[in-house]
């Protein structure tokens, strides 16, 4: 009799935690966007007339929201074509600098000499801004579009390339010397041990540096123009039409967050543990 009460108690305990929990991801999240749309709407109402209000900015975009692949001419496309267009660049440019960023990482984190000869570049390059390489890419390929990718190429290299060198001399000295022992080849010592145990380390610069891409793509746009989701934010605001500006934040921010989820997803796939957001 009292073994059954316990588990009743634990089960009911049990579902009690799991109600919990499910409240806390849907209540707190909803009352974090409650705060900003109440912030948006004191600021649109009580200091500026420029700035419209959420429902304003919602009835605005309406046409955006409902057909987002419309085409009706020459550059008046929806919005979801000039997200696949940003998209396409920033997914180009990021494959670009993964195929660079981990063969490099693992020689760097296997040789000191390599380490010492490529470090003060990578600390020289890395905080340059993107903006900066901009006029150098348009120099070089006098187009839009590869030197947008080339831009993104570049500046989503180095989180990839410091985070795989990272892992690489991290992994234990003692699994390489036990390789040497059993007198493995470079392959099986590069495939059963370094890449597994670097894996981690790995992704959480494919990660860094996909963010990045996603971020500097839409300066890149503002800057170069042509179709994407970068010039659609600065040309509604040449036309003072900050509803649609409004619009394509949320739909940058949701579409950082999904390419996030998505990379996620692959780590968690490919290393066989949990991976947390960062």
């Amino acid at each position: 009799m009292s073994r059954s009460v316990a588990t009743r108690k634990g089960s009911s305990f049990s579902y009690a935690q799991r109600r919990r929990v499910q409240l806390d991801s849907v209540l707190l999240p909803a009352i974090g966007f409650a705060v900003i749309l109440a912030l948006w709407w004191a600021i649109a109402t009580f200091f500026t007339t420029l700035m419209p209000t959420p429902w304003e900015a919602l009835v605005a975009n309406m046409d955006y929201i409902l057909n987002p692949f419309y085409r009706r001419g020459p550059g008046d496309l929806g919005i979801g074509w000039l997200l696949l267009a940003s998209l396409r660049r920033v997914l180009l440019g990021f494959a670009l600098g993964t195929l660079v960023a981990i063969p490099v990482g693992f020689w760097i984190g296997l040789s000191p000499k390599a380490m010492k000869a490529i470090n003060p570049v990578v600390q020289i390059f890395k905080p340059v801004s993107p903006v900066a390489w901009l006029p150098i890419a348009l120099a070089i390929f006098n187009l839009a579009d590869p030197s947008a990718i080339f831009v993104i190429f570049i500046t989503s290299l180095w989180p990839t390339l410091i985070n795989t060198a990272l892992g690489v001399s991290s992994v234990p000295k003692d699994y390489l010397q036990v390789a040497e022992v059993l007198e493995m080849s470079q392959w099986r010592k590069m495939t059963q041990i370094l890449w597994p145990a670097s894996l981690p380390y790995i992704f959480t610069g494919l990660r860094i540096s996909l963010g990045i891409a996603w971020l500097v793509i839409v300066a890149v746009e503002m800057l170069t123009g042509g179709i994407g989701i970068g010039f659609f934010v600065w040309d509604e605001w040449n036309r003072l039409n900050l509803s649609s500006v409004f619009l394509a934040v949320l739909v940058i921010g949701l579409t950082g967050l999904i390419l996030d989820y998505l990379l996620l997803r692959l780590q968690q796939w490919a290393t066989h543990r949990p991976a947390t957001s960062i």
